[in-house]
């Protein structure tokens, strides 16, 4: 089969036929078949089978028939190497062991050794460059959400300890922002090394923060990581989590290449929130997946219209992850839709530019 890189080309903000879509989170728990590997494996044990990790991301490219792969790992995968005991446990999240509360508990913390610590996912990520037909995305966890895990010690609400460490002791923040800075740009360097297509970083919870914490706080740091990935072609993306409306236009400062939405901001929004520059990437709600399939289409519809109507550099996605209810039918069906739909679109739109 010859090789889909419309994704790539609606990241670069060129000329398409169709829109890409994928999904976050669409090697999941929505799908049967998954959920049986997972009556065998745990998510960790998964992503140490190098050829299993990569038969789980393959299976959505084949059922959905998605424009993009997106690599199963998890955001905590590389805390591991740089000397953080974790466990990810079932219907509550990351858990740490030792939670980091003070300056000696960040000077502990080593730099990350992708080759030595993390060759399985590099070599998941081989065998995926070889196999797919369409472009593979990896990623990592921001540092501002992979920090609130390390210092909360499992997934929080208010993040009370985090913004304590932030307000009371900056000097140990950054020194920890640091760290994990330079863990987020050494393991996408070797994910690109690998034959990663594409890179995005999560930061799943940064929208916990006001516009003025977020700029004080994190934004240098997403600003360095991506500075030190601009020498690599491929395109970044950098998805700033649910409730990050208000942090939008703070991100004009950062040499991504596109900005994940989530279902709160429309895309016409969110792209003059952003300033243009960027690429957009999103926003149905995954809840609308609930509803019936002609409500889910017409959300749909609403969104790619937006999407289409600002030019080239519109990808579809949703505002957040799948979670496990969604139906594997209705994604299939939804998936087909966006295809028909905006290739007929986007037809009409060129014929009547000529």
């Amino acid at each position: 089969m010859p090789f889909n890189d419309t994704f790539l080309r609606a990241c670069r903000k060129q000329p398409i036929e169709a829109l890409p879509v994928w999904y976050m989170r669409q090697a999941g728990r929505y799908d049967p078949e998954y959920r049986k590997i997972k009556e065998k494996y745990s998510l960790l044990e998964i992503c140490r089978q190098p050829e299993l990790a990569a038969e789980v991301t393959m299976m959505p490219v084949r059922k959905l028939d998605v424009d993009a792969a997106i690599l199963y790992s998890d955001i905590m995968n590389p805390v591991a190497s740089i000397g953080v005991d974790f466990d990810i446990v079932a219907s509550i999240g990351p858990v740490i062991a030792s939670p980091i509360r003070n300056e000696q508990d960040v000077a502990r913390l080593r730099p990350i050794d992708v080759e030595g610590d993390l060759g399985h996912v590099l070599k998941t990520i081989e065998i995926l460059d070889r196999e797919l037909t369409v472009p593979l995305i990896t990623f990592a966890g921001a540092p501002f959400t992979i920090a609130s895990y390390l210092i909360e010690g499992r997934p929080s609400k208010s993040y009370i300890r985090t913004k304590e460490m932030m307000y009371a002791a900056p000097k140990v923040w950054f020194a920890l922002m640091d760290k994990l800075g330079d863990m987020a740009i050494a393991y996408l360097r070797a994910h690109i090394a690998a034959g990663a297509k594409a890179v995005q970083l999560f930061d799943s919870w940064v929208g916990a923060l006001s516009p003025a914490d977020f700029a004080q706080y994190v934004l240098p740091t997403i600003q360095r990581i991506f500075a030190e990935l601009v020498d690599l072609p491929q395109p970044k993306i950098y998805f700033p989590g649910v409730s990050s409306g208000e942090l939008l236009p703070l991100l004009k400062s950062i040499q991504a290449d596109v900005i994940g939405l989530d279902w709160r901001v429309p895309i016409a929004e969110g792209r003059a929130r952003t300033g243009g520059g960027f690429a957009v990437q999103g926003n149905l709600d995954p809840y609308v997946l609930t509803a019936p399939m002609d409500v889910i289409k017409e959300k749909a519809r609403t969104i790619m219209d937006e999407g289409m109507a600002g030019g080239p550099g519109y990808i579809f996605n949703l505002g957040h992850g799948l979670f496990p209810e969604a139906s594997l039918e209705k994604l299939t069906e939804l998936t087909a839709f966006i295809h028909d739909y905006s290739r007929t679109a986007l037809a009409a739109q060129m014929k009547e530019a000529r």
